[in-house]
């Protein structure tokens, strides 16, 4: 029988999902570890594995407040019942020992997508009951006596829970996610040529991926304005109920010949492959993994200033960060990456920079973090 017992919360478990992806790599790395393992979820869609627990808490809901906060009760009832020796909540609710961040703080996305909005609307989404809500959770949630430790995957959302709730720096932890480097790697050219050629791309252009769903949050509005009037290409590897919107937006411009919409792929790796960089003006995200596989992939990056992952990014080493609606900076950005096999310096340097990046370095940072509430 293992001593200690683990419970990680996540409303909704999505495989495809980013801070699913960091529970399941979590999951399996501690399997080994003298803790038992237990996920409290309202749905579960991954595989089930034989030596982790999950906990279906469903409750009721009837709209999206009573959704966070029915799920919000209703998990910290059970957690408290079952007594678990840690819990590591990846959702705003008060009393969990650890909070992982991987959303972020709540008000700063908003404050990120008003640029974006009429002044209206704006102020519409300020103070609409939804995230008046989510924001008192959080602020709830980080004030409470029980929170040990915060999770952060990027400094930049540390250093954004230290300004907005005070928070003591010792307490807050950056874990960045790993990445499985022996299976995110570089194509070699004949794959490569034939991947672009079953997706009717030249073998000589400039080819951009964008990997995300959730196009206005990832930024692709601004993805297509940058490409617009350059040669290059961009492939977009995501779903949204308002694909139709930035199909005419390319149109409009004149660059949806040079625009492949893939819609959601189970595999993004061919993507990667069959591209010269990553292009992500992210309005806002902490550090999604995307940027993580087109690295290890050998991809310079393109990213904006209100993404996590712009710490990895070394300006014009392998790749450039931008103001995420700044369409010059962009542009300019888009035409200075070199077709990859004509000067593969970019990529390498992108390689190199996640190689740390490890399973096995996120297991040991994990149960370091873990020992000093089991000793």
């Amino acid at each position: 029988m293992k001593h200690h017992r683990l419970a990680i919360v996540r409303q909704k478990y999505r495989p495809d999902g980013g801070a699913e992806r960091f529970v399941s790599r979590a999951l399996s790395a501690l399997s080994n570890q003298d803790l038992e393992l237990n996920v409290i979820t309202r749905e579960w869609q991954g595989e089930k594995q034989d030596d982790w627990h999950i906990h279906i808490c469903d409750p009721f809901k009837w709209g999206r407040i009573s959704r966070e906060r029915g799920f919000a009760q209703a998990a910290r009832a059970l957690w408290q019942q079952q007594q678990f020796d840690i819990v590591q909540s990846h959702e705003r609710i008060p009393g969990c020992d650890i909070y992982r961040a991987g959303d972020g703080v709540h008000r700063r996305w908003l404050l990120q997508r008003t640029r974006i909005l009429p002044g209206w609307r704006a102020r519409m989404l300020m103070n609409d009951r939804y995230h008046r809500y989510v924001m008192n959770a959080e602020r709830e949630m980080y004030q409470a006596p029980e929170l040990k430790a915060v999770i952060c995957n990027a400094a930049m959302i540390k250093q954004e829970i230290i300004e907005d709730f005070a928070v003591d720096a010792e307490k807050i932890h950056v874990i960045y996610n790993s990445i499985d480097s022996t299976r995110f790697t570089p194509g070699d050219s004949a794959h490569r040529s034939a991947l672009r050629q079953k997706l009717d791309l030249p073998s000589n252009a400039v080819v951009f991926c964008f990997v995300g769903s959730g196009f206005e949050r990832k930024g692709l509005a601004s993805a297509i304005q940058a490409i617009a009037g350059t040669p290059a290409y961009l492939i977009v590897v995501g779903q949204d109920k308002a694909e139709k919107r930035y199909r005419a937006l390319a149109a409009t411009l004149g660059c949806e010949k040079q625009i492949r919409f893939l819609g959601m792929q189970k595999e993004t790796l061919p993507y990667y492959q069959a591209s010269d960089a990553l292009l992500l003006p992210t309005l806002y995200d902490p550090f999604p993994n995307v940027i993580l596989e087109a690295m290890a992939c050998g991809l310079p990056v393109i990213t904006s200033k209100s993404c996590g992952g712009a710490e990895f990014i070394a300006q014009g080493e392998n790749g450039f960060v931008c103001d995420a609606l700044d369409i010059t900076a962009l542009k300019a950005s888009v035409t200075a990456i070199p077709l990859l096999e004509k000067n593969y310096n970019m990529g390498m340097a992108a390689r190199k920079k996640v190689m740390d990046a490890t399973p096995e370095r996120l297991s040991s940072q994990l149960i370091s973090l873990y020992k000093n509430f089991m000793d």
